[in-house]
């Protein structure tokens, strides 16, 4: 399997087209693909707390101990400012974020990322739809219909979709 992630790995970085890339090029695609890497790696870790999984284990898959998983993965709390056109959505599972994502959006809120139970949201003056769908190969066919990625977090894409209708005052329901 490591030789399969590794060719697949390589094919992408030197998809550039050049036969004859420029090493720095590579270099900086590398560095692109060990981002997006470390990024998938912590989102499989906290799909694997949401599935009950003990850090324990994740320890034991990662090659250390519980204590350093926990360390390096578990820092629940987000430092981030939220102001009046931010702010989180949650806590919602997979059975009852799209129906809360549908309303959001009707309030003109959309998801920017979504982390374990919830969703950081963005607030415009146009509604907005909401789609999840499976890590997806290419998304050609959701942008040909309008759709963008509004975040990743594996297994998920979420795909949103500005309706350009105006967004329904915020005390309305």
């Amino acid at each position: 399997m490591r030789d399969g992630l590794a060719e697949g790995l390589g094919a992408a970085i030197l998809a550039s087209g050049e036969q004859d890339a420029d090493p720095l090029a590579v270099v900086s695609r590398v560095v692109e693909a060990e981002d997006v890497v470390r990024d998938l790696l912590r989102q499989s870790v906290v799909a694997a707390r949401a599935a009950g999984c003990s850090w324990a284990s994740i320890g034991a898959e990662l090659g250390m101990s519980r204590q350093a998983a926990q360390q390096r993965f578990g820092g629940g709390g987000d430092a981030r400012t939220v102001d009046d056109h931010e702010r989180w959505l949650g806590p919602v599972t997979a059975f009852d974020e799209l129906p809360e994502l549908e309303l959001a959006g009707r309030l003109g809120w959309h998801t920017v990322e979504a982390g374990m139970l919830r969703h950081r949201m963005v607030r415009t003056e146009t509604q907005w739809e909401h789609k999840r769908v499976v890590w997806p190969g290419s998304p050609a066919r959701n942008e040909r219909d309008g759709w963008q990625i509004g975040c990743r977090a594996f297994p998920w894409v979420y795909l949103i979709r500005d309706t350009g209708l105006a967004a329904e005052p915020e005390g309305r329901r």
